[in-house]
């Protein structure tokens, strides 16, 4: 079905307004962020992570202009003395005029100082605050990464610690981020699964030989907090010691016990017959 904006069922021109696809199961899925949309109410439709913090982003652009502003501002100055430039003379009514040539239009750091003598050369660098301002700005980076749902530390630049942080730690320091992925992940689980269902059903329609689709399960990857690598590594250094080879299967490969252990068994009398 077609919306117009006011949420009124329009029918356009040369589109079918239904059509039976023979599926059982949707051929379609709404992925949304698993948070609620705070912008209008009842909606069946989600909002960006982004939408309750635009005022934050608006922060970190004010802050990032004003530290740029900062440093740009506070160049140093240097002011040179009137007889200290070139002049150009210039006729204007039978009379010549003296006019001293500038440095540059673009130029910003040196002046010239009029009908004076004294301290031909003074320079002035004001005082940067930088360090106020670099303190706003990741403030502003620490609201926006914790209004998002990323944590707070997640746009912090500031990491004086200097060590390579353990799986653990990067847990712990981002908390509030794993806790979001497990929401998204659990939401985007079930579009995930309803999607892999209906394109098993319709590949069989087109004579494709693959099995019923049973139980769909979604696994996730956990690199980000987990070596998955080194783990897999470990485990498959256990098979045979404290691991069966079907267990292996049954964890990475995400297979049902009695399909992991009929696969470890096949795979074991092949590798049999070719050691003999």
């Amino acid at each position: 079905m077609c919306f117009d904006e006011q949420g009124n069922i329009i029918e356009p021109v040369g589109v079918c307004s239904e059509y039976d696809t023979g599926c059982t199961f949707p051929t379609f899925s709404i992925v949304k962020p698993a948070i609620d949309n705070t912008r209008v109410d009842m909606s069946p439709y989600g909002q960006s992570v982004f939408a309750d913090a635009v005022d934050a982003i608006q922060a970190v652009d004010l802050t990032f202009d004003a530290l740029i502003n900062e440093i740009d501002v506070s160049k140093m100055r240097v002011f040179l003395s009137d007889v200290l430039f070139d002049r150009d003379e210039e006729g204007n009514g039978g009379k010549k005029r003296r006019t001293p040539i500038p440095f540059g239009k673009q130029d910003c750091t040196v002046f010239r100082k009029v009908m004076s003598s004294d301290d031909m050369v003074q320079d002035f660098a004001p005082a940067l605050r930088t360090s106020s301002q670099a303190e706003a700005f990741r403030i502003a980076l620490q609201m926006l990464g914790d209004l998002c749902g990323f944590g707070i530390s997640y746009f912090d630049f500031d990491d004086s610690r200097g060590y390579v942080k353990t799986a653990t730690e990067v847990s712990s320091d981002n908390s509030a981020l794993m806790r979001n992925i497990a929401r998204h992940e659990h939401a985007l689980e079930v579009s995930l699964a309803g999607i892999s269902r209906a394109v098993m059903q319709v590949s069989r329609g087109f004579g494709v030989d693959i099995p019923d689709e049973g139980k769909v399960r979604v696994e996730f990857d956990d690199s980000i907090i987990q070596d998955t690598a080194a783990l897999k590594a470990q485990d498959m250094a256990e098979v045979g010691v404290t691991l069966a080879p079907w267990e292996y299967r049954a964890r990475w490969y995400g297979e049902s016990e009695a399909v992991a252990r009929e696969r470890a068994k096949a795979v074991g009398t092949v590798a049999g017959g070719f050691g003999a």
